[in-house]
């Protein structure tokens, strides 16, 4: 049976395939498309993210924002498909007398009928007073930057459409200080990457992020205010006494019982937020509202979220983030994204562990073997493994109790001494750990923390984001549940940009039925599933190895549009023509039969003819509207209407003819064309992530993605450094779009190198196109009427300071790309966007005969060594063009 989140994302892909078609609100269609592919490189949100985006639009848009009972009837009109996709067992239906409002009643009432049938979440789904949805993706696909990705879409829809129904202040909340530490990432993330140019400036300029502070008696918000951010812990805001501190209360605990001044603290704070209109509420790691505690836990958030509900001018919508989707393997059913580990794992936002997986069959004097032969096998495997930034791999081992550590440590630091390691590398965490490891632990991301085996207790699960981490043990059966054992052996899982490694997780035999058991409870898959998921993309990380690159200087004609002198002359208006005053007819019928016609209704008497009453602006008013409209002085404006309308009162009719005459009189602009010259930076290091390597040198990198059978098209310069000398690779690797180009390059090197006196460089430049990153592009006009960017593939800078510029094409584009660089030469129309994109190329050309030149090369599989008879000429003769 298709589930909810199944049947929504099939209509959602539907809606994403005609464009995202919404008459009233059309700008969403701009900002989904942008976000699915910003112009440039650089971040962009990953396949679940924009999975996500687009669902949460299409129910936000589409369907209204609708309750989940709504939904469900909506989209399963078939009361069988009803039933199932909501999981209601048919004994259920059959206590009711297969009678759907019995149904919903017993629901909400019969505490009986929801044991017995075990229907507890889904009466927590379908009760709620307002629309609420869970987004569940694994873990690493980035839940915290969709809650930023949905916040900025909303405020940007916000401000587009004032009168919409758009959340235009949003409540952030998670369980616990380790979570929301993960929720400052909401101040990192590039807008610029999700809201288009025009939609980031006013989002950039309005958003206000406020992370509440132990002690703080309220939020710090202004009440009634829009665009704010509050991020908080649950602790803090929901209703429940034991959430507030003594340090937080103060004198009143004098003045009152305990639980009041308690009461009163939580009250303030949450008061602060229930005044801020237009309010959205977002729940990170939402299966602590359900999870194995739902009877207890639930009603502590939900309480808070009801008050809210209750209390705000207006709730819009309550999102909820989860990685663990199921509650005692069922899906929660107000699920309505659902994106598990196996395919973050093929989408290679999980590590691989494929083989990985090694399970132990000991009894517990047996472990001190166990743990010598796993300290063993991780740095066979992963002693020489590191992330790009110098971090070392490392191992974190799990333990129930700090006995069990304690016992265990000395026997692992042994091992550590017998292959030649330090006992310095190892590092505990639990509740009696000393300040000092508790610091360390938490800077294991410094590249140059020393500890490499991390010893656990009842911490580093959830929430513990650690890149370095490769390696996890479950050496003991762990004597509590509730997810622990998914939680800490999926740890390692976090994919990291460039890594090849896959994961390895060590367990006992009773921990593998544990995790085998909590995989199919929360994610519904199985060991099986989770093991044998193949990455299918993978991410790696350029990085600059030449930074003072020579601009490449080039003429270009720009283009200004201006008004002109004559626009600027004294503006005069006119009083409109005299027309008659707006009116409407009334006429009366009585109910008649008519022998004539089929006509029951006849009119009685005369058509009357009524006048509507006029309606009157001031000239003050008129002016602001109207300079403001067409950017001229106010109090031009003003003085004409004053002279028109001595009376003070201007018939709103007027306005629009008013309005008339000064755009006829001000609508006179003109195009300016100068050529001027410009030095185009081919890279731009401050548009790359800056990164402090452990040896103190700085490196400037930013991360790719690609698909695992293209990595073939990924040349590394170690590769190729002999053969290569040091020409090209201004970064390391270059990551080529097709075989041709990889092959054009490849061939240019042996060409170079052959008579290398008068190349300076040669540089790829196809997949740098982010204008933080370079200046080397065109912009050209695409079918949408949309200006978009485009960067040639290659540039060929001889020592004259002459350069080539080479595009490889397709050879099918060949005949279609030709006749519009023949249209263009004839002054006829430019059809084809790859023809677009040659002929604005061709204008760099011809504005710059002695210093540029400009060759297209079509191939299917490889440049053809004849092919290069132009370029070989180019960089073998400095003392004329060929």
């Amino acid at each position: 049976m298709i589930q909810l989140h199944e049947q929504l994302a099939m209509l959602a892909s539907n809606w994403r395939s005609n464009h995202f078609p919404c008459d009233s609100f059309p700008a969403i269609a701009e900002i989904l498309e942008w976000a699915e592919n910003p112009d440039g490189s650089g971040f962009v949100l990953r396949p679940p993210q924009l999975l996500a985006l687009r669902i949460y639009w299409y129910l936000r848009l589409i369907e209204g924002t609708p309750h989940v009972r709504d939904l469900y009837e909506r989209l399963f009109p078939n009361k069988a498909e009803l039933l199932s996709a909501l999981g209601i067992p048919s004994g259920a239906f059959e206590e009711v007398g297969y009678d759907f409002e019995t149904l919903w009643k017993s629901l909400g009432s019969s505490d009986d009928f929801v044991r017995e049938f075990k229907l507890q979440s889904l009466r927590e789904t379908l009760s709620l007073e307002y629309p609420s949805y869970i987004l569940a993706l694994a873990m690493g696909a980035g839940k915290t930057a969709l809650v930023g990705a949905i916040i900025a879409s909303e405020f940007a829809m916000a401000m587009e459409y004032p009168d919409g129904h758009f959340i235009q202040n949003a409540l952030v909340f998670a369980p616990g200080t380790t979570i929301i530490q993960s929720l400052r990432e909401l101040v990192e993330i590039p807008y610029e990457r999700v809201l288009p140019q025009r939609l980031h400036r006013a989002f950039a300029a309005s958003i206000k992020i406020i992370f509440t502070r132990d002690g703080e008696k309220s939020i710090p918000v202004i009440r009634g205010s829009l665009f704010n951010v509050v991020v908080t812990n649950t602790e803090k805001i929901r209703i429940h006494k034991e959430a507030i501190r003594k340090s937080d209360i103060g004198a009143k605990l004098l003045l009152q019982r305990e639980d009041s001044a308690r009461a009163e603290i939580a009250n303030a704070r949450l008061q602060a937020i229930a005044s801020l209109p237009h309010l959205g509420i977002f729940s990170d790691e939402a299966h602590h509202t359900y999870g194995q505690t739902l009877d207890k836990e639930l009603k502590k958030v939900r309480k808070t979220v009801d008050y809210l509900s209750e209390h705000s001018p207006n709730l819009i919508v309550v999102v909820n983030t989860t990685g663990t989707p199921y509650y005692k393997k069922q899906l929660l059913r107000d699920v309505v994204v659902w994106y598990g580990l196996a395919q973050g794992i093929r989408d290679n936002i999980l590590k691989e562990v494929d083989g990985n997986i090694q399970v132990f069959s000991f009894d517990d004097a047996q472990t001190p073997q166990l743990l010598d032969h796993v300290i063993e096998h991780f740095f066979a495997q992963y002693g020489d493994v590191q992330l790009l930034d110098g971090a070392p791999a490392r191992l974190a081992i799990y333990f129930p109790q700090t006995d069990d550590l304690r016992e265990y440590r000395s026997r692992i630091e042994s091992k550590l001494a017998m292959l030649g390691l330090p006992a310095s590398l190892v590092l505990e965490n639990h509740s009696k750990a000393s300040k000092q490891s508790i610091d360390a632990f938490n800077r294991l991301n410094d590249p140059a923390a020393p500890h490499r085996v991390i010893l656990l207790v009842n911490k580093g699960t959830e929430g513990w984001n650690c890149p370095s981490l490769f390696a996890c043990v479950l050496a003991r059966k762990l004597r509590t549940s509730n997810n622990f054992v998914l939680q800490a052996a999926s740890r390692c899982l976090r994919q990291v940009p460039g890594n090849r490694q896959k994961a390895s997780i060590y367990l006992s035999t009773s921990n593998y039925a544990a995790l085998d058991r909590q995989l199919q409870e929360t994610y519904g898959e199985t060991i099986d599933d989770f093991n044998g998921a193949r990455t299918t993309s993978r991410r790696s990380i350029i990085r600059l190895r030449k930074l003072n690159l020579p601009p490449l200087v080039v003429r270009q004609l720009v283009r200004t549009v201006r008004r002109k002198e004559a626009a600027s002359a004294t503006l005069r208006l006119a009083l409109p023509e005299p027309t008659a005053s707006a009116s409407f007819e009334k006429r009366v019928f009585r109910m008649a039969e008519q022998h004539a016609t089929e006509n029951v209704l006849a009119q009685v008497g005369e058509t009357e003819t009524l006048q509507s009453l006029e309606e009157y602006t001031d000239p003050r008013a008129a002016a602001t509207e109207l300079s403001c409209n067409y950017r001229v002085d106010f109090w031009a404006v003003l003085d004409n209407l004053s002279e028109l309308y001595p009376t003070g009162k201007i018939p709103i009719r007027h306005l629009k003819e008013l309005a008339a005459q000064i755009e006829e009189q001000t609508a006179i602009y003109e195009v300016r064309e100068e050529t001027v010259e410009i030095a185009l930076a081919l890279v731009k290091p401050e548009g790359f992530t800056r990164e402090p390597r452990v040896d103190g040198t700085e490196v400037y990198t930013a991360e790719i993605s690609y698909p695992v059978d293209r990595e073939n098209l990924l040349l590394p310069w170690d590769k190729i450094r002999n053969e290569a000398g040091d020409f090209g690779f201004h970064y390391d690797p270059y990551d080529f779009d097709s075989n041709p180009e990889k092959s054009f390059f490849e061939q240019l090197l042996r060409e170079i190198r052959t008579d290398p006196s008068n190349v300076q460089d040669v540089y790829f430049t196809g997949a740098l196109t982010d204008p933080h990153k370079t200046d080397f592009y065109v912009e050209y006009l695409g079918e949408d009427e949309q200006w978009h960017r485009y960067t040639p593939d290659f540039v060929v800078r001889r020592k004259d300071g002459k350069c080539m510029i080479v595009e490889i094409k397709s050879a099918k584009l060949r005949a279609a790309t030709e006749q519009d660089l023949e249209n263009y030469a004839q002054g006829n129309a430019v059809v084809t966007i790859e023809g677009r994109k040659a002929v604005k190329v061709k204008e760099w050309e011809t504005l710059n005969p002695d210093s540029l030149k400009y060759e297209i090369l079509y191939a299917e599989n490889i440049v053809g060594h004849d092919q290069l008879q132009t370029v070989r000429a180019f960089v073998g003769d400095s003392a004329h063009d060929e």
